[in-house]
């Protein structure tokens, strides 16, 4: 059964928190403001439940100070260069809400992205999936983007343990497309200090560097011999603080990793373990690339749920996406969606014990 209750108002609009659970133990509290997960409880190896994403108690605070938890985001996830880009030999201009070392860029969708607003939601029960569709249409000139833009998302919690997201998009112009899921994880549970003892399996020997912008520079580069080389478990924390050229500029792990299985191929992205709880969580997705986040932004002035403070490193990311800046390197997959076609994308998170 899924349950729901209000979660506030915005401009006079009611916001929903709705909470549905399955059978093997996860459960879900997800509102419609922004496509927020605001809880996900999973059991650890005893069978004790705790919720492993950081976020906030109230609507007011991820309306005020949210990085992103949580939130489903978009049009574009993740930065665009000087907010600048050009479809078909037309530029288009974003706006700019984001300086890394100084230099403007367009994050995760602008100024007020799919994260920060209502979305329409349908829960549905189908045997023993509980699932919750979210839907709006982004008009065209929205924060910049060019075209009517139709949104679903959906999530479901499965019998399998596993929250699976699904999106898919139509427009009746040629936009850029980028949709992600911007959850920040501690397998330990939400407020129970750093991730940097987490051990971390990306699959993926190639990464896209980034310049002092954290923007990429257009190459693709191995990560063998690397401090960013996740292809073999390693601690978070293991090689944090190397001082590699990547490192200083992202103040930590803050990039786009090329995935092995391709574009448009179900398959393996990552593998997290969290030791003393023995939660293990997997990601499967069809997109070409996952953004590792360490939390470097974090730094104890945000107050979470279990009202501890989260410092840095206290979550990790990890956004399954096409790459950033893509509408500007052409040699990246393209993010151009065409009216007459149809977005369809899928990510996979599965929880186990090891």
């Amino acid at each position: 059964m899924i349950r729901k209750k209000s979660f506030g108002e915005v401009d006079g609009e009611e916001v929903t928190l709705y909470t549905f659970r399955d059978v093997g133990g996860l459960e879900m509290k997800v509102t419609n403001y922004g496509g927020i997960i605001q809880s996900l409880e999973v059991p650890d190896r005893h069978g004790t439940n705790e919720d492993i994403t950081l976020g906030f108690e109230n609507l007011r605070k991820y309306r005020t100070k949210s990085p992103y938890f949580g939130a489903i985001v978009g049009r574009y996830a993740n930065r665009i260069s000087g907010g600048t880009f050009k479809v078909h030999g037309d530029e288009f201009n974003l706006p700019l809400n984001d300086e890394p070392h100084g230099v403007p860029c367009s994050l995760h969708g602008g100024e007020k992205g799919f994260d920060s607003r209502i979305w329409e939601a349908e829960e549905f029960e189908e045997e023993s999936v509980h699932g919750l569709r979210l839907s709006r249409r982004s008009e065209d000139g929205e924060e910049g983007y060019p075209g009517n833009l139709d949104v679903t998302v959906t999530y479901l919690l499965t019998e399998d343990n596993e929250l699976q997201v699904e999106y898919e998009a139509t427009t009746d112009k040629a936009t850029p497309i980028n949709l992600s899921q911007h959850s920040y994880f501690n397998l330990k549970g939400e407020g129970a200090g750093k991730v940097l003892e987490h051990r971390l399996r990306l699959l993926a020997d190639h990464y896209t560097p980034v310049e002092e912008g954290l923007v990429p520079t257009g190459d693709i580069e191995p990560v063998e011999g690397t401090p960013l080389d996740f292809t073999e478990e390693h601690t978070i924390g293991q090689r944090i603080d190397h001082d590699h050229e990547q490192l200083r500029l992202g103040n930590g792990y803050d990039h786009n990793y090329v995935l092995n299985h391709g574009d448009g191929e179900m398959g393996p992205a990552a593998r997290v373990v969290e030791p003393e709880s023995g939660r293990v969580m997997e990601v499967r997705t069809d997109q070409p690339g996952v953004q590792f986040y360490s939390g470097n932004g974090l730094n104890g002035a945000l107050v979470g749920k279990s009202e501890a403070r989260y410092v840095r490193h206290a979550g990790l990311c990890l956004e399954t996406q096409h790459f950033p800046d893509s509408p500007n390197h052409p040699n990246f997959p393209s993010t151009i969606l065409e009216p007459g076609e149809t977005f369809h994308s899928k990510t996979v998170f599965a929880f186990s014990i090891w």
